[in-house]
């Protein structure tokens, strides 16, 4: 059972970035897609990033160009860098393990964290 834990999270204004990380442990966490994820309020919950085993990535199209995806096996972590944050960015953001079916196409299998909140604002 994979046990992933969320930080990063704050206040910032647009333009500005933050870097999540989440900390996996409990299993071999090198084998798994990895995803991030982010619910605002009233709306579900959508997959935004995500980066295979291989290390190859894929990202919704509101975030192209904005978010990083990596990963760190040594340290069974990965991280979510973004920038130029707007408003629209505003929720809370989950890590996931999945299976990986394609380009930005990713079932998450394991159970959800906390998360942690981004809010984008001036």
């Amino acid at each position: 059972q994979v046990q992933l834990v969320e930080s990063g999270g704050g206040l910032v204004q647009p333009g500005g970035s933050l870097r999540l990380s989440c900390a996996a442990s409990g299993s071999i966490f090198s084998i798994y897609a990895m995803g991030w994820y982010r619910q605002a309020p009233g709306k579900q919950r959508d997959l935004v990033a995500m980066i295979t085993s291989g290390g190859s990535t894929s990202y919704a199209d509101s975030v192209k160009g904005r978010f990083t995806i990596s990963r760190d096996n040594a340290k069974n972590t990965v991280y979510l860098q973004m920038n130029s944050l707007k408003p629209e960015d505003t929720a809370v953001y989950y890590c996931n393990k999945g299976d990986y079916f394609g380009p930005n196409s990713m079932i998450p299998t394991g159970s959800w964290g906390q998360g942690t909140q981004v809010t984008v604002s001036s």
